[in-house]
């Protein structure tokens, strides 16, 4: 047996490759459907094991700690600008202790941007182990670029070698993080939205978004539901304080009376915009309202009139708002009067296609001017009292051949958006994308309103 073993085996040593066709073909005329290969490789665990010892001598401590101590120590601090800030009380508050950067800071044009506009600025700055400034960077909200996507400026000041200071300005893009959230009704639109944990500019931006599908003010239902996709904004990795930290709704769902309104961004048309799951445009030619989400104080109906004190038809809708609430205009159009008229006070009148008018009345102050190119959205003036009004509120009238129309009634009607054919392909496959997020939204791990 021993000899016909080192036989065989001498033959496979001489022979390798007719030793493995005469096996491969044994196996295929034998029948046999399957078989295992054993690994080659030696099992680990039959391995030697060998254990090294060897000294290892740590470095002494104090050379470590004396390297420490001459290491230059820049300490950092963020605070947000205020109102009455200069340049004093603003580094004062960042504990930094530095006269000549404070100086430096009011004389240079780019460093006095820090208080110029609105305060809320975000202002971080670092000082070395003396107190001194050695760089200051500000955030801040400015214009979208041009394809509608958010920016902010940052404003940087840095301490260089020779001691003086230098600044630029730029602009960077904000970044987005989608967050989700869903709630129900109890009373009101803005209550369910807190409750939900909700910015208020996310839920001014439902009530905008729906706002020719539901009348926010007369026909929510307690019950009614919604859910909503929206983005978080970022600057350099802080929340930004502006706008509440969040940015546009990406994808949105409102259930009022049973019956179910969704909505989707889409950037692919134009300056983009909302669009159902069919996509049939949310946008119609007039939005539903000249004021962001305010308060209708007097509808298109009869009432007894403030000042003649007498029962009148009132022929267009009020909306009060706090003084200076920007008033933009709901449609595409001219501007065909820009001035004082009567009991309107400062008025703005819009022409549109079709022979039909809107008029913005009360203003506080007129943005436009006559012969005026002006786009739905557009701000054109601001909330007043002028004329005949007895508190702050816009005048808001829709006039179809010069005859007054009820406004929610012509914006609820009026022609629609529509998407391009060749985009239908690529809003399906974002709008499913989006469909599917709004479903993880529903319910948050069984507690609705909680951020994803």
């Amino acid at each position: 047996m021993r000899q016909a073993f080192e036989s065989a085996t001498k033959s496979l040593r001489q022979h390798p490759r007719a030793v493995a066709a005469a096996v491969l073909a044994l196996v295929a005329g034998t029948g046999v459907t399957a078989f295992g290969i054993a690994p080659l490789a030696p099992d680990a665990s039959l391995l030697p094991r060998r254990q090294i010892v060897e000294d290892v001598t740590p470095e002494a401590i104090a050379p470590q700690l004396e390297a420490l101590a001459g290491a230059p120590l820049v300490l950092h601090r963020t605070e947000l600008t205020r109102p009455a800030d200069t340049a004093d009380t603003l580094l004062r508050r960042l504990g930094v202790v530095d006269a000549s950067a404070a100086a430096w800071i009011r004389n240079d044009p780019i460093g006095r941007r820090l208080f110029e506009g609105n305060a809320g600025k975000m202002v971080t700055v670092g000082k070395d182990a003396d107190g001194r400034l050695t760089e200051l960077v500000a955030r801040f909200p400015t214009a979208d670029d041009e394809n509608g996507h958010p920016r902010f400026a940052r404003l940087r000041v840095e301490r260089q070698a020779d001691g003086r200071y230098a600044s630029h300005l730029e602009q960077a893009q904000l970044e987005s993080t989608p967050r989700l959230a869903s709630g129900t009704i109890q009373s009101s639109l803005f209550a369910a939205t807190d409750a939900a944990g909700l910015p208020d500019a996310v839920a001014t931006q439902l009530a905008e978004i729906f706002g020719s599908d539901i009348d926010f003010r007369r026909d929510l239902r307690k019950g009614d539901t919604f859910r909503v996709v929206f983005e978080t904004l970022t600057a350099d990795g802080e929340p930004v304080p502006w706008s509440q930290g969040s940015g546009k709704v990406l994808a949105a769902e409102f259930v009022n009376a049973g019956q179910a309104h969704q909505a989707v961004w889409y950037a692919g048309v134009g300056k983009g915009g909302y669009f159902d799951f069919n996509g049939e445009s949310k946008r119609r030619a007039f939005i539903s309202s000249p004021v962001a989400f305010s308060r209708v104080s007097s509808g298109f109906a009869m009432r007894f009139h403030p000042i003649l004190g007498v029962w009148k038809k009132h022929l267009g809708v009020d909306y009060a708002a706090p003084t200076g609430t920007p008033v933009r205009t709901v449609g595409d159009g001219v501007v065909s009067f820009a001035g004082v008229q009567n009991g309107y006070g400062n008025v703005i009148m819009v022409q549109h296609s079709g022979d039909r008018m809107t008029v913005y009345a009360h203003l506080s102050r007129i943005g436009v001017r006559k012969g005026q190119h002006v786009s739905a959205g557009d701000t054109i003036g601001n909330v007043g009292m002028t004329g005949w009004a007895t508190g702050p509120h816009l005048h808001f009238e829709f006039r179809l051949h010069g005859q007054q129309k009820d406004p929610v009634a012509v914006a609820k009607s009026s022609e629609t958006i529509r998407l391009d054919p060749a985009q239908r392909g690529r809003f399906a496959q974002l709008a499913q994308n989006l469909k599917s997020e709004l479903d993880l939204a529903t319910d948050l791990g069984g507690m609705p309103g909680r951020f994803e």
